[in-house]
């Protein structure tokens, strides 16, 4: 049914859409098994959105791998993450790179381990000239705190004459955004039930269409990717018009 309707309306298909991937921990718990067992089968559904994104003709993708507050989880939680996420860009990259996808990181990099970000920028450096599918991971990603450095930037821009205050537009502010070489997201999924945007991409999704989905995110797959586009295409966009 995906299928036939997406090839009946391909204009329609949300050019990026962007996943809050939530319920690892809620997935591991309904089954007695310890928190990491539910992220490492949230690695799974990676690979089953990226494939289902790429099959219904996404052009960008991004993925709410690690916001800047998930620090505050236990420490034994984020040393699982942060080994999930070596061994995902281990396993995972060559076959990404098969299928032509350009993988890049938003957020900052200051607090990951010298190991991680070789493996992320060797990631970068591999498919930075592929073209089918355009996937974004927010790694320490944090939208406000994104929005606070572009204001930063554009304020020094300001001081040293470059630039001046009345003639600051949207445009000045999106192109000093982490995400200022790609569109903004059309479609924003959020898995478990939750329906909130926890920090992530609050400038960027002033026009996009929002779905929650009550799915955990390690048994997001097709099916589930399909009834978000689904109710995306059923929408009526405006952007503040008639």
């Amino acid at each position: 049914m995906m299928a036939a309707q997406l090839e009946s309306d391909t204009r329609r298909v949300p050019r990026h859409i962007a996943i809050i991937m939530d319920g690892n921990g809620r997935w591991a718990k309904q089954r007695s098994l310890p928190r990491v067992a539910g992220h490492r089968k949230g690695a799974d559904a990676v690979r089953t959105c990226v494939t289902a994104a790429i099959e219904a003709g996404v052009q960008y993708l991004t993925l709410y791998a690690f916001s800047s507050e998930n620090w505050n989880r236990p420490a034994d939680e984020v040393t699982d993450l942060m080994n999930l996420l070596r061994h995902y860009l281990r396993r995972e990259v060559a076959e990404l790179n098969s299928k032509n996808v350009r993988l890049h990181f938003i957020g900052k990099r200051d607090r990951l381990a010298p190991d991680t970000l070789k493996l992320m920028e060797s990631a970068e450096e591999l498919t930075k000239d592929n073209t089918r599918l355009h996937m974004c991971i927010a790694l320490n990603y944090g939208s406000q705190c994104e929005i606070v450095e572009a204001a930063r930037a554009l304020a020094s821009a300001v001081k040293n004459g470059d630039l001046a205050p009345e003639d600051i537009t949207h445009a000045h502010v999106a192109d000093n955004l982490l995400t200022a070489h790609i569109p903004d997201p059309d479609l924003i999924i959020r898995t478990s039930g939750e329906q909130r945007l926890s920090n992530f991409l609050l400038w960027q999704a002033a026009y996009a269409e929002l779905v929650f989905l009550d799915v955990l995110w390690p048994d997001f797959d097709a099916c589930a990717l399909g009834k978000a586009i689904d109710e995306f295409q059923q929408r009526e966009r405006r952007y503040g018009g008639r």
